[in-house]
């Protein structure tokens, strides 16, 4: 999806646009497409949960934290980007929890799991989207299918008035 088809989507949300009025240091934009392009190939953020394997998604979570983790050691800690890449890191943390807390409670742990995978992918969508928007980066494949869908409804308000 294209970046700026992202920025339409988002609402609410004071970000600044790439090309527009700021322009982010480069390296900085190195190290959000290397993340992006990771996150591109992990199905755990974008899969139907019912094509998902349990043990496989926590591994694939177990492995998102582990790079959210290695980018931020990369970062200056007042980076911009820092924000971003704690709140999914803290995303990973909540899911693997609730996880823990499910598997130690009942055998029929899986099903009780979805809404916490759910909320994960939110969290990514949101975090993913701001990062695309304020870096000019495009999102390929699946990973788009998390990033917030337009508010179609305050579109077509804003036409009316018009």
């Amino acid at each position: 999806m294209n970046f700026k088809k992202i920025a339409k989507a988002l609402t609410g949300f004071s970000t600044p646009v790439f090309g527009i009025s700021w322009h982010p240091p480069e390296s900085d934009r190195q190290i959000i497409r290397k993340l992006i392009t990771f996150l591109e190939d992990r199905r755990a953020l974008y899969n139907p949960h019912e094509t998902e394997t349990p043990r496989w998604v926590i591994e694939s979570v177990l492995e998102i934290r582990k790079k959210l983790t290695d980018t931020l050691s990369k970062l200056d800690e007042n980076s911009d980007i820092s924000q971003h890449l704690r709140g999914m890191r803290a995303a990973c943390r909540k899911f693997l929890d609730e996880t823990e807390k499910k598997t130690r409670r009942t055998r029929a742990w899986w099903g009780d799991v979805f809404t916490a995978l759910g909320e994960m992918r939110a969290v990514f969508g949101m975090h993913i989207a701001q990062l695309c928007v304020k870096y000019g980066i495009n999102v390929e494949g699946d990973l788009a299918s998390i990033l917030p869908l337009p508010d179609l409804e305050q579109k077509s308000k804003r036409k009316a008035k018009q």
